[in-house]
């Protein structure tokens, strides 16, 4: 019986499993080819579009109304520096030799 319960479980894992892994296939057709007219009639509209995006000016400065609202960022503090004069050497553990 307990065979057939992991036989189970197992299945029931595989089988999305299995699934993900089948070949996609597109059943749906692309359509019918362009005829020679749609053709032309896309390529006069893609030559409009482009002509059209050359005339937007460029941006010459960002527009921000509230640029002399905010705070400067804050400053980073300055690192710490650590010199050897301040540093205590450390105390050797007793019962240890030195060399």
């Amino acid at each position: 019986m307990k065979l057939f319960r992991m036989a189970a479980v197992l299945a029931l894992v595989a089988g999305p499993a299995f699934a993900q892994e089948s070949p996609h296939i597109n059943l749906m057709a692309d359509g019918p080819s362009k005829t020679d007219d749609e053709k032309a009639a896309d390529a006069a509209r893609d030559k409009a579009y482009k002509e059209t995006l050359k005339k937007i000016p460029d941006a010459k400065a960002a527009n921000d109304p509230w640029g002399g609202m905010r705070a400067d960022p804050p400053k980073q503090p300055a690192p710490k520096k650590t010199s050897a004069a301040t540093s205590t050497p450390k105390k050797p553990k007793a019962g240890t030799a030195a060399n």
